[in-house]
């Protein structure tokens, strides 16, 4: 039985005979044992080692970066909305307060704002998706660019929590305040609720300074002004504004 000495050159196709193996041995072994030949490999496997120890370095650093930045976010959101609060309480009419953004008007006493928030949800998700596959007929499928998100969201539970809040708590409660409870009741009061409903969502599309996303943050912001004037109870915005970004959160996770 013939042992063959050769794993790093594979399994031959045909057994070679004992003596070839034995030749080959000879002419290879000074090559292969020879000092430079060994300080050769311990170098490679030096740089090897080296690399994946780097790699592995910025890989666990990243990580907790991500709970860090996630953490940032958080807090700037928050600065954010009490800024934001803070304006408007400057800026409302002195007869009234700033709890008037929040509170149902006189339409609401005859409409349901869970059933516009429900009706406003279905359409605004109908809406967007019917759009976006229409760009992708004419224009091609682009690369989704979520994938930060999706580093924050699964790199620990600290950062999941903290973009929830963020996504789903803060930010609805700042732009609905800003973009529909202060902007769009403003322009009511001079235009008729459809060019108001428009030009609030054009401002509140180009606020986000994103060009490729401007349709998209437009109908939303559409979405958002007639279901708030339909109800006449800011809640109703808030809650389609807060349930479509956890399904973008969801989406992301899952994708």
């Amino acid at each position: 039985m013939i042992v063959l000495r050769l794993p790093t050159f594979g399994c031959p196709l045909h057994p070679p005979s004992a003596k070839f193996c034995r030749d080959f041995d000879k002419s290879l072994s000074p090559l292969l044992f020879s000092p430079n030949t060994a300080l050769s490999y311990s170098i490679f496997n030096f740089k090897l080692s080296s690399k994946a120890s780097l790699k592995c370095c910025c890989i666990k650093n990243e990580i907790k970066e991500q709970p860090i930045k996630a953490l940032s976010l958080l807090v700037f959101q928050i600065l954010e909305l009490s800024g934001a609060l803070f304006l408007l309480s400057r800026t409302i009419k002195p007869q009234h307060d700033l709890l008037t953004l929040f509170k149902a008007k006189k339409l609401s006493e005859e409409r349901n704002w869970l059933l516009a928030s429900a009706l406003g949800l279905g359409f605004l998700i109908l809406l967007v998706f019917s759009t976006l596959l229409i760009a992708d007929r004419l224009f091609g499928a682009k690369a989704a660019s979520n994938s930060i998100m999706k580093e924050i969201l699964l790199s620990s539970n600290i950062s999941k929590t903290a973009s929830v809040l963020v996504n789903c708590i803060i930010a609805p409660l700042t732009e609905e305040a800003v973009y529909r409870g202060f902007l769009l009741t403003s322009l009511a009061a001079t235009l008729n609720w459809q060019k108001a409903v428009v030009i609030s969502s054009a401002i509140f599309s180009a606020a986000h300074f994103s060009v490729d996303n401007f349709l998209q943050l437009f109908i939303i912001g559409c979405v958002l002004g007639c279901s708030y004037c339909w109800s006449g109870n800011l809640r109703s915005s808030i809650v389609i504004h807060s349930l479509y970004n956890a399904l973008i959160l969801l989406m992301t996770i899952l994708s």
